[in-house]
């Protein structure tokens, strides 16, 4: 009996697409190769937001080497167009330290440009581009970025004045000079360290990261579900709500895709949505003959996430606090059970949905 109860449940359609898997993420973590040489593979990123200077700049873009760990930074207007961002780079980038084998940086639409890319491709530069499941690939410019926002958070308390002015970096007193075959001496056992060392570095995070997670393989013509997050419009001080993890699908594995992701067969109604997926975003699909798949799709958002709607109110109550009291309601979701049902704030919901309450 147990063994029947186990194969039915396993082969539930709802089941499969609604409960969550209390288990280790699959896929085992894929560090970066190690740079071979300085200023050969780079980070960079922006930091906006900044108050205008005299200069009307307002944003500093942070370009990171990978190996050395050493960074530009240049202070730019937010508004400049790709091209005037592709001088800047040219001229404080690639006429000081050649042209980069590899450029890591986030989706920024900037980075993401048909110029771009096209600017990089010819000068043989290979771009990777973090994901919304893994945004670490950029953590190394990410890092910096918080570095150089102390500092000047210092510089600002410490001097009057604009920020692409203050004195953040410091140089040593006088000059070394080495030329010649000394230098290149030199300069070949300090990479090798930084490369050793980088090394160790890197398989002690590996070693860290891998006891958490799992391995997990499809096969070709293999049939998965794909995850999708609800995201509610609600905000709980200035937090969007919980999300409740679902799955859609189930969808054909086309091909795999290095060693932790896979392509899969998506319907029309998701072609604005990359066909490339993580393992841990993935779950096997048990074929039955009586499943009936609907979804739908057309609801699902680039990022996999998708807005959830109110369906009722079905109760009110005001909660006392010290001096006033504040009306709630509760909210029955869509596709949710009463239980499920969530408290929120009158004004709030009233706010985001105001045609709840005409009836």
């Amino acid at each position: 009996m147990k063994e029947d109860v186990a194969k039915y449940v396993a082969h539930c359609l709802t089941c499969q697409q609604v409960k969550i898997e209390h288990q280790r993420a699959s896929g085992m973590l894929q560090p970066l190769d190690i740079p071979v040489w300085k200023w050969d593979d780079i980070s960079m990123d922006f930091v906006t937001g900044l108050p205008k200077t005299f200069k009307k700049n307002d944003a500093i873009w942070v370009v990171v080497d990978r190996l050395t760990k050493s960074a530009h930074f240049l202070a730019i207007q937010q508004g400049f167009s790709v091209s005037r961002l592709a001088d800047i780079f040219t001229q404080n980038i690639i006429r000081l330290h050649g042209t980069p084998s590899s450029i890591v940086s986030d989706r920024d639409p900037r980075f993401t440009s048909h110029f771009w890319k096209g600017l990089q491709k010819a000068y043989g530069t290979k771009l990777r581009f973090s994901t919304a499941f893994h945004p670490q690939t950029d953590g190394q410019s990410e890092r910096t970025i918080q570095t150089l926002e102390d500092m000047l958070r210092a510089c600002a308390l410490e001097w009057s004045g604009n920020w692409d002015e203050a004195p953040i970096c410091w140089n040593e007193v006088g000059e070394k000079v080495i030329e010649g075959p000394e230098l290149v001496r030199i300069t070949n056992e300090k990479v090798a360290i930084a490369r050793e060392k980088l090394k160790e570095a890197q398989t002690r995070q590996k070693s860290y990261a891998d006891q958490h997670r799992r391995v997990l393989e499809f096969k070709v013509g293999e049939h998965v579900f794909l995850k999708v997050s609800p995201c509610r419009g609600v905000r709980r001080f200035g937090i969007k709500g919980k999300l409740s993890p679902r799955f859609i699908g189930p969808f054909e594995i086309l091909e795999r895709v290095g060693e932790v992701s896979y392509r899969l067969a998506l319907p029309p109604q998701l072609s604005h949505v990359h066909s490339v997926f993580h393992v841990s975003l993935l779950r096997g699909y048990n074929y039955h003959p009586l499943h009936v798949v609907s979804y739908p799709l057309h609801t699902i958002q680039e990022d996999l996430s998708y807005e959830e709607e109110p369906e009722a109110i079905i109760d009110r109550q005001e909660r006392v606090m010290r001096r006033k009291s504040i009306p709630f309601v509760k909210v029955l979701w869509k596709n949710h059970t009463e239980r499920e049902a969530t408290w929120e704030t009158e004004e709030m919901i009233r706010s985001q949905y105001p045609t709840l309450f005409e009836n």
